[in-house]
């Protein structure tokens, strides 16, 4: 190999070969080692043959195989020295955490192969390591690939939180060989169903390169969700649908291009705050074999041990600047070579904290992506909290952000679930600051109301059917002693654990969810929904299904349903179509700044304000949100989480225009034709969300 160049790091396609760069600063020697395209057999080692400024580097010509479709891996030497954080071995062929592409996976159901990846083994395991394939096609070039898509304002957009496999697993339109990929998800069937229900933007659980945890291995099981990430850049090959003359990446390309087409936005889940190395007794895959001491957090008491804020052995070190560069690199190589248009943090939080483990919104991470010129016009969403002490951090990003807003969810579940019940009765004040977009949280610095992002289910906890039939997890099947998981879910199981066929029980269960997606889709901020829960999907009560890849966790679509499942998701997919449709066609369900009394008055069920005095009473029910913004149409939302009917009158001010229905949570699909027009009194039933509107007077379209 002749010298090269330090940089870009990975491995890099030139004018004549292929300059590999690699960031191992207390390394000795490090060696490029070449594979065949299968990746089963070691070819060549060769050493790298430069270290500048602790990259090592070198430049493979092209006649000597320095060519696009290479597999290869990395070996270091380096000293084994945990109590000093070191961890050299350079028997473990490793990847290279700038790899575009994977060969193989650390997936193995042989437990003397799961036992080569140990850091301390002496044997050779360049069989069974996990490779990278150089991609012809550079971080920047487009491919010709579809523009951005953004909804038409910040207060447009509809998030659904999508997982790739589980939402064509078992779609009964999709090919077989494309169930489950990334091919399936971009299927046409799923596109319309998306579009139908008025969704714009998808949020896609972690798709990049993932390695199982050994515990899940050894019980048969894989990390489904893919929060143990390998690799940045290298989209998980087990999402490929394997055709001729296609390739991981280039399908996962072909599928946000087909996404753009269809006018939908895509954002990635990204898991930068650890990896899949996991704890001391994890296995060496990259970069513990690399620059331990430089990419983690270690105790500074005990180096040989991981700091844990995660709660999944390691984290990243982000005051280090070559790990900064190394996941805005990811990023904008997603954004460039892929096109998704945004991201959501996973554990956000740890991506900010300082070298004292302070959480610090200036914190380098966080200044790069403001600064960096493609990543600043993509979207930021932050699950903000972790773990660690001093880890909930809702409402402390900067502007910019937005954030998944967890106390919206508790909030809604409480008042519309839990009447009475001691601990968890919340105020009609606290749910109209919650429906109104946490002020407190997110009105600063000039962050708009859709900096909330609302949810009452997501990926990590029930799924909405679950909600209204079990208050108990009921997660045995993940091997951890039904330990795992949240145990305080403010579910109620309506009167029976679990399914049911008693009739009354099944109603109230469906009447609860249209009103708890009514809640949640007219709310002021974003509106983000679980995919699945428009189709009555249930985990059985498990809320951490996160290594349920199997038909836990897949989405059961209506042609395969029993005829009662059929017209479960029938009448919830019509729920939402027209809650999301309410809230298109609503100027003043899309306003994106603070409500102000000039807005918005919150009524008592006789009309009134609502007095300060009442704010607070947990007893009560029942309020009506009129929204009248100035030089808008009005629209009356009234809310009766009681378990009997409230009679309400309309404000004294709203009294001099014909009032319609245009939704009814009491109603198969929330259709307000089945009710009678609403006159000065209005009978809201019981757990029941209606919503009016005045009848314009040259009215263009009927109910």
């Amino acid at each position: 190999m002749q010298v090269g160049a330090p940089w870009p790091l990975g491995a890099t396609l030139d004018a004549t070969g292929l300059n590999v760069a690699v960031w191992a600063p207390d390394a000795t020697q490090l060696w490029l080692c070449l594979f065949d395209d299968q990746g089963h057999t070691e070819t060549r080692r060769l050493i790298l043959p430069a270290c500048t400024n602790g990259v090592w580097h070198g430049h493979l010509a092209r006649e000597d195989g320095g060519v696009a479709g290479l597999v290869y891996g990395l070996r270091a030497q380096g000293p084994w020295a945990p109590q000093r954080g070191q961890r050299f071995n350079p028997a473990k062929v490793l990847f290279d955490p700038w790899g575009r592409e994977a060969v193989g996976s650390y997936s193995r159901t042989n437990v003397a192969e799961l036992e080569m990846f140990r850091g301390d083994d002496p044997r050779d395991n360049a069989v069974v390591a996990v490779k990278a394939r150089v991609l012809a096609m550079g971080p920047s070039t487009s491919s010709g690939r579809t523009e951005a898509v953004k909804p038409a304002s910040a207060a447009h957009r509809v998030i659904a939180e999508v997982h790739v496999r589980s939402a064509s697993r078992l779609h009964p339109e999709v090919p077989a060989e494309l169930q489950g990929s990334y091919a399936g998800l971009s299927h046409p069937a799923l596109i319309r169903h998306w579009q139908a229900l008025g969704i714009t933007t998808l949020s896609l659980l972690p798709i990049q390169l993932r390695a199982d945890e050994e515990r899940l291995q050894r019980l048969g099981l894989s990390n489904h969700w893919g929060y143990s990430t390998l690799g940045y850049f290298a989209p998980e090959p087990r999402y490929w649908s394997g055709r001729a003359g296609t390739s991981p990446t280039q399908e996962c390309r072909a599928m946000v291009e087909a996404l753009h087409r269809a006018g939908l936005e895509v954002i990635l889940d990204v898991v930068g705050n650890h990896s899949a190395e996991t704890d001391e007794d994890g296995p060496t895959l990259s970069w513990r074999g690399l620059s331990n001491a430089r990419s983690y957090r270690l105790e500074a008491q005990d180096p040989a041990r991981y700091v844990n804020w995660a709660g999944c052995g390691n984290v990243f070190d982000f005051s280090q600047p070559r790990v900064v560069e190394h996941f805005i690199a990811a990023l904008r190589y997603w954004v460039e070579a892929i096109g998704v248009d945004g991201f959501r943090f996973d554990l956000a939080p740890i991506l900010a904290r300082d070298r004292h483990g302070q959480f610090d919104a200036g914190a380098p991470l966080l200044a790069a992506l403001q600064a960096d010129p493609v990543l600043a016009r993509v979207v930021w969403i932050a699950e903000p909290w972790d773990p660690a002490p001093g880890g909930y951090q809702l409402g402390r990003f900067p502007a910019g952000w937005l954030e998944w807003n967890d106390r919206f969810r508790d909030t809604m579940r409480a008042f519309w679930l839990h009447q009475g019940r001691a601990g968890d009765a919340v105020s009609r004040g606290d749910f109209v600051h919650r429906f109104a977009a946490s002020s407190t949280e997110f009105c600063h610095d000039g962050r708009a109301p859709s900096a909330s992002v609302n949810f009452i289910t997501a990926h990590d906890g029930f799924t909405l059917r679950d909600l209204l039939s079990f208050e108990e997890r009921h997660n045995e099947a993940n091997g951890e002693h039904n330990r795992d998981g949240h145990g305080h879910n403010l579910g109620w199981h309506c009167g029976v654990e679990g399914p049911s066929a008693d009739p009354a029980v099944l109603a109230l269960r469906l009447t609860l969810s249209r009103a708890l997606l009514a809640t949640l889709l007219l709310a002021q901020g974003t509106p983000m929904l679980l995919m699945g829960d428009e189709l009555g999907h249930s985990q059985q009560g498990n809320n951490n299904a996160y290594c349920q890849d199997n038909a836990l966790s897949w989405l059961t679509w209506a042609a395969d349903n029993a005829d009662n499942e059929d017209s479960l998701s029938r009448d919830l997919c019509a729920t939402v179509a027209r809650l999301l449709r309410l809230r298109q066609q609503t100027p003043a369900l899309q306003m994106d700044r603070w409500w102000t009394p000039a807005d918005v008055t919150w009524l008592e069920p006789d009309g009134v304000p609502i007095s300060a005095a009442a704010w607070g009473d947990v007893a009560r029910r029942a309020l009506a949100v009129w929204l009248h913004p100035p030089g808008l149409s009005a629209v009356m939302i009234l809310i009766n989480a009681a378990d009997r009917p409230c009679c309400f009158h309309r404000p004294e001010a709203a009294s001099a225009q014909a009032w319609r229905w245009v939704f009814a949570s009491d109603q198969p699909g929330g259709d307000s034709m089945l009710r009678a027009d609403p006159g000065s009194t209005m009978l809201v039933p019981a757990r029941s969300v209606l919503v009016a509107a005045p009848i314009p007077e040259n009215p263009e379209e009927t109910r």
